[in-house]
């Protein structure tokens, strides 16, 4: 029963959150994926969410590791592949008992912790959630988002438009890159050895083991009901189950409660404790009553197994030219972007770098596309953490989508009042580029495009008119290099700020109504 309710929110909660990096029409509610991402124990712990965090402790203090069990995306992620194994497999899959690999725990739990306040790209790759995160936004949502596509392409031919056709893009190549190789290395951990990741590279599931073990309830052995048959220790993914010396590691167990399922003689519960057991009645105890008591099983040191653990670690080194760093603007040093735009709420280069995980979250539910992970624009130390670019979208003035998403609060909520001052960048005008004074034609799609009148038109010559832009008053949304027609290099651009500022309010023009006797003419 309790296997089956443990799977039962398992899969409801992962199917919650895959669904919310990959749903692009904005069907499922807002507040539930929000809280869905901030219950994560690594965004809570870098947005420093002293309720949520002391929360999972307690939890996991009274019921063990309930978050990797079932919270945990990744954690579900290797129960899919572990299932699929087991059901392909040609010969019946058998898990075997494995000591832990304490050492390596340890050293990965040290590593997130002191290399990620320098390098925060080691924590984006080690925590569970944002591996996961990168996964879905990379890699499941291009292929819903084709799905949908071959529906709606279906539904339209017989006269139903219950599904639309929307744009199937990637991105980034260097992150979908990162996501397949996190996939696939963790995968394979999954189909070989279960919960290998969790119980010997993940720096969540060290923390919360070590919390586990002192858990009230853990799933423990009868020792004078177990027979050692070993039917626990070959269905437990965690390897934490020893059926020789009756024995389970709390630290790596995840609660998945597969071995109480399997046990015939009901020797394991999940308990707080087990009953004591009785004391020996005087008549048992007298010498013409015999009592067969169970000899203890010799431990054999040579059929001890050793898990072989392989860690993916992903390595790139930049090459020439490996993506584009300078969005439309590549090709010359005068043109290039001296500053990567952050999303507005961001506050800083500095403070992003210090708090943002790249789950991708925001990337994937950027309405306009605006948002793409970056490669080196913020340096090594930011491979893959968001940034703004205007080749598919710009920053819509109301819209304050990312800010509202983001866990780890490496952007800032904002109100669309605060959104509006927000200057994440100024524009930059090139006279010699724009076509009113190349071709000399009208043109002003740039001035139309600004939402607060940064660009405005001002007599040219011959009845033309040029852009003319006011900096204080820009907030950097992209809406003017979005537009213009100028290629290669744009006729305007937007350059970003190391800290965001505060533009100076703008005031709308209005135009003036004039009465007209008559009809005018």
């Amino acid at each position: 029963m309790l296997r089956k309710v443990r799977i039962g929110v398992s899969a409801t909660l992962f199917a919650l959150v895959t669904f919310y990096f990959v749903d692009f029409s904005g069907l499922m509610p807002e507040k539930v994926g929000n809280l869905l991402a901030r219950v994560q124990f690594v965004p809570a712990a870098v947005a420093a969410s002293l309720t949520v965090l002391l929360t999972l402790l307690l939890v996991t203090l009274l019921f063990g590791r309930a978050y990797c069990s079932s919270v945990c995306p990744m954690g579900v992620y290797q129960d899919v592949v572990a299932w699929i194994s087991k059901r392909t497999a040609r010969r019946k899959k058998r898990y075997k008992f494995s000591k832990a690999k304490n050492v390596l725990r340890v050293t990965m739990l040290v590593a997130a912790l002191t290399i990620c306040l320098k390098f925060p790209l080691m924590l984006g790759l080690v925590d569970p959630y944002s591996a996961y995160g990168r996964m879905a936004a990379n890699i499941f949502k291009p292929v819903y988002m084709a799905g949908n596509n071959a529906l709606a392409a279906i539904f339209t031919h017989f006269g139903s438009y219950t599904f639309y056709k929307t744009d199937v893009f990637v991105a980034s190549a260097f992150s979908l890159a990162v996501a397949a190789l996190t996939m696939l290395a963790i995968g394979f951990l999954a189909w070989r050895h279960g919960r290998t990741y969790c119980n010997t590279i993940c720096p969540v599931g060290t923390v919360l083991g070590f919390v586990s073990r002192f858990s009230t309830f853990k799933i423990r052995i009868d020792k004078s009901k177990c027979n050692s048959c070993g039917a626990c220790e070959m269905k437990c993914k965690a390897a934490c189950i020893s059926s020789r010396q009756k024995t389970v590691d709390g630290s790596r167990c995840v609660a998945c409660f597969s071995c109480v399922d399997a046990c015939r003689k009901d020797a394991l519960k999940y308990s707080p404790k087990l009953l004591p057991k009785k004391e020996p009645t005087a008549a048992a105890t007298s010498p013409h009553h015999s009592v067969a008591v169970p000899a203890e099983l010799p431990v054999n040191e040579g059929r001890r197994r050793f898990l072989t653990a392989g860690m993916a670690t992903v390595a790139a080194a930049p090459v020439a030219v490996a993506e584009d760093k300078t969005g439309s603007l590549t090709g010359s040093n005068r043109y290039a972007r001296r500053h990567p735009i952050l999303p507005p709420g961001a506050v800083s280069i500095d403070h992003m770098l210090k708090h943002c995980t790249s789950c991708h979250l925001c990337i994937s539910k950027c309405p306009s596309r605006a948002l793409k992970p970056a490669f080196l624009e913020y340096g090594l130390a930011g491979v893959m953490q968001p940034t703004m670019y205007f080749e598919k979208g710009f920053c819509n003035f109301d819209c304050t989508v990312c800010s509202e998403v983001c866990p780890n609060s490496a952007i800032k909520p904002l109100t669309k009042e605060e959104k509006h001052l927000n200057q994440g960048g100024y524009v930059e005008f090139y006279r010699e580029l724009c076509v009113v004074q190349t071709d000399e034609t009208s043109c002003g799609a740039c001035s139309e495009h600004c939402p607060t009148q940064a660009v405005t038109m001002t007599p040219y010559k011959d009845g033309l008119t040029i852009p003319h832009i006011n900096v204080d008053i820009c907030i950097g949304c992209g809406g003017c290099e979005f537009i213009c027609p100028v290629r290669p290099f744009r006729a305007i651009h937007v350059e970003g700020h190391a800290v965001q500022g505060k533009a100076k309010p703008f005031v709308e023009q209005k135009e003036e109504e004039k009465e007209i006797d008559g009809f005018g003419f």
